[in-house]
């Protein structure tokens, strides 16, 4: 009888012992999911949450409907701005771009550079569907562009894809064109600030979309100046570099850049010792000819006075002298022109 007492003793502690634990365990979870809870409401109005819910102009995900997207079989492309990752939303192909954190901006200013975004849209620019602002740094969802960027199509050579005069110039006009029309709305200064062919989509028939206009400012007139000079150093105007004043004509110098590199498919690296920039700006004014910088695949008799413009084109995009540079407009302008011509 005695060590049947003892023995219902010991039960009773065990299963009062495992209950206790039980009771921690799920008072530990209920705390943890209240303060995930609290720090999931806390990024939403951080992220500007309750601004873009006013304004009704973009669909705000839950973290949980991006989550089976965000693993690594899914992951397309990984730059200093984040990770993009390619899955299906809502039934539709999307890429979803998860930043590093503290590489976006905060409440108010980002969540009016994802208004002006997703109000101005063009057949050229990649379109903003939404973002997820449950998290530290927002998660941008846009539309997924089949044939990857210019830079993989130009400079990978497993993916390698070759590119006539013809689509190339195509390329250009139809980028330029929606560079410019981000330039054109009334009111408000959208520069991109990250121009350069990573950046530049295509679709399956090679037309191109402009796309991360991520890290772009919405810039008062009396406040140009940005707090710090942000973008890839390789396409960065110098200009922008020493006095950190992002303006119209710095994306401008940048697609000078995009077109150098169309034209003679060398990828533009900023050193000492390999810089495309450099070299070529050095032989036009040595006024030697820059044929040698013509891809080879291009460069035949006929093509050689287009090239010479293009070439020209380039020289004026990357002048020092702010002023001296053309417009976005018309460099568009230009390229349409020459287009035209060719197809005459």
């Amino acid at each position: 009888m005695g060590m049947k007492n003892q023995f219902t003793t010991a039960a009773k502690a065990t299963v009062g012992a495992i209950g206790g634990i039980l009771l921690m365990a799920i008072i530990s979870f209920l705390i943890i999911l209240h303060k995930e809870k609290k720090k999931t409401k806390e990024f939403y109005k951080k992220n500007g949450g309750p601004i873009l819910e006013m304004a009704d102009v973009i669909k705000l995900f839950k973290k949980g409907e991006l989550k089976p997207i965000l693993k690594s079989s899914n992951l397309i492309g990984k730059g200093c701005f984040g990770e993009v990752y390619k899955g299906l939303l809502d039934n539709k192909l999307v890429a979803i771009k998860k930043p590093i954190n503290g590489s976006v901006l905060e409440s108010e200013q980002f969540a009016n550079e994802v208004i002006i975004q997703s109000r101005v849209i063009h057949k050229k620019n990649v379109r903003l569907i939404g973002c997820c602002l449950e998290v530290d740094a927002p998660m941008l969802v846009y539309e997924f562009i089949s044939q990857g960027s210019l830079h993989d199509i130009l400079h990978n050579n497993n993916n390698k894809v070759a590119l006539n005069l013809n689509t190339r110039l195509s390329i250009a006009a139809q980028s330029a064109d929606g560079l410019a029309y981000m330039r054109s709305k009334a009111n408000i200064t959208i520069l991109h600030g990250d121009v350069k062919p990573a950046n530049i989509l295509l679709d399956d028939n090679f037309v191109p979309k402009v796309s991360d206009f991520g890290i772009s400012r919405l810039i008062q007139r009396d406040k140009e100046h940005t707090g710090s000079v942000i973008g890839d150093m390789n396409y960065m105007d110098p200009v922008y570099l020493q006095e950190g004043l992002l303006t119209e004509k710095s994306d401008v110098y940048s697609f000078g850049i995009v077109i150098l590199e169309l034209i003679s498919s060398r990828r533009a690296i900023h050193s000492e010792n390999n810089s495309l920039v450099k070299s070529f700006l050095e032989a036009h004014k040595k006024h030697k000819k820059v044929t040698e910088f013509f891809d080879k695949d291009i460069t035949i008799t006929k093509d050689l006075e287009l090239l010479d413009s293009l070439a020209g084109m380039v020289v004026e995009c990357l002048s020092l002298d702010v002023d001296q540079r053309p417009t976005m407009m018309e460099v568009a302008e230009w390229l349409l022109i020459l287009g035209r011509s060719r197809n005459v």
